[in-house]
């Protein structure tokens, strides 16, 4: 796929330009300059040619500029491109909502709420939780690992890394933080994740509601049925059913993070559909409008009455990204993409678990769908995180012309697009395994 090695002198000059003109508050993996994209391949400003097994952060699950969704691009430029749906109406959000309440993981009269994040998503659950209970719960409970976003209020929530928090207390108030079970760390010191999700469920019975608030004080729990940037990590079978309980035990709503988790990535609309476990509200974005800046909430019908004026955006519910949205999930169905995330996922976890039996280098191999971790570790038996040898794949996947991420301490993030041919699939795959058998190499020099 690489005509030149990357990065190329157009890439670097722009790289250099960015540094001096953008605020570098986030991470840059490697100097990858982005041109244009088709399908599942990226091109750089150098020419250069990449399988993109990230899909711009989970965001592209129909891939790079699908025909479907730039015909709905085209239909409706020189239509109108705002009007706020804050004080006026679309035909296109209507539409959109339709279908969202379509696909949604509860049963009964749903609502939405649109935004044009996933943190905006977040802010609005956080204050729909509170209003239904007219503050009389203004507890929260959230999860380490968590993330949520970064606006004040969702980054409160979150809980992944320090840096997210540094410098930027006082937080939001009445925010309290759980272990999530973690199978392949379980915080709770077990191998077995039947009891790390037990223990998991008691912690917050036991300790939470049962030393420091009363249930009645909590309006919801936040939880991303799969955590994304803790580390792609799938909870054990037993703990969100047993989380429902809790939270229908002492009346708290249930919230679930499904920006990068939701609209197919594992193999189902959200992924809170693997544990038959129905949400009160759910966060979407990302993926949603296939690059266009979108959220919705999707809720219960009676929880969505926050009176008139309380919540409100100017440009959520764009009729552009409303109209892109609509033709994204008509895509999903159409061409079968669930049925095929969860099959060619299938295929990719079986492939990594091959090669984690060759390969000490790979402590754990997880996922749902095209949601898969793998996790690198520079010791199987202590489990010690291998975050430098985890750059170093991640770089030299690039220069031969794989696109991947890192999620967590040390993990490998594989979130290709939903209709990633298979034989790309296989060939990056050839690259990753060339180049971690690479990295494994000098790490046992090392040693």
């Amino acid at each position: 796929m690489i005509n030149t090695p990357p990065p190329g002198p157009k890439a670097m000059e722009i790289v250099n330009k960015d540094h001096e003109l953008i605020m570098q508050s986030f991470v840059r993996w490697y100097p990858l300059v982005i041109d244009r994209g088709y399908g599942s391949v990226v091109i750089d400003v150098d020419g250069n040619r990449y399988i993109d097994m990230n899909s711009g952060l989970a965001v592209l699950n129909v891939g790079h500029n699908h025909p479907r969704v730039i015909e709905a691009l085209r239909s409706m430029l020189g239509k109108i491109t705002h009007y706020s749906i804050t004080d006026f109406y679309y035909e296109e959000a209507v539409m959109l909502a339709e279908k969202l309440i379509e696909i949604a993981p509860m049963t009964g009269g749903k609502k939405v709420f649109y935004g044009n994040s996933g943190a905006e998503a977040i802010e609005a659950c956080i204050k729909i939780s509170r209003g239904y209970f007219r503050n009389q719960r203004p507890y929260i409970i959230a999860f380490y690992g968590a993330f949520h976003g970064r606006t004040m209020g969702a980054n409160t929530l979150t809980a992944s890394k320090p840096m997210q928090h540094r410098w930027f207390a006082p937080l939001l108030p009445a925010v309290i933080h759980a272990p999530y079970p973690y199978p392949y760390r379980c915080p709770f010191n077990t191998d077995d994740p039947v009891e790390c999700g037990e223990q998991a469920l008691s912690f917050i019975e036991d300790y939470i509601l049962g030393k420091y608030i009363y249930g009645d004080e909590v309006s919801a729990i936040f939880v991303e049925p799969i955590q994304g940037e803790g580390g792609y990590i799938v909870p054990p079978e037993n703990f969100l059913p047993g989380l429902r309980k809790i939270a229908d035990k002492h009346g708290i709503l249930i919230v679930v993070d499904e920006v990068q988790s939701g609209m197919g990535r594992s193999g189902k609309w959200w992924a809170i559909q693997h544990w038959g476990v129905e949400p009160d509200l759910l966060a979407a974005a990302k993926a949603i409008a296939s690059g266009l800046p979108l959220s919705a909430v999707i809720g219960r019908s009676d929880l969505m009455n926050l009176p008139k004026g309380s919540h409100a955006t100017t440009f959520g519910g764009n009729p552009i990204a409303c109209r892109v949205a609509l033709e994204v999930i008509r895509i999903i169905e159409d061409e079968g993409l669930l049925e095929r995330a969860a099959r060619i996922g299938e295929f990719i976890i079986k492939r990594f678990k091959e090669i984690q039996e060759e390969m000490e280098i790979i402590g754990d191999v997880r996922g749902k769908g095209l949601m898969i971790g793998v996790e690198l570790v520079r010791d199987r038996d202590k489990k010690t995180p291998a975050q430098k040898e985890l750059e170093k794949v991640l770089v030299e996947s690039f220069k031969r012309g794989v696109l991947t991420i890192g999620a967590g301490l040390s993990t490998l993030r594989l979130a290709p697009p939903l209709n990633i041919p298979i034989e790309l699939v296989e060939k990056a795959i050839d690259i990753l395994e060339s180049v971690l058998r690479k990295v494994q190499v000098e790490l046992k020099a090392v040693k």
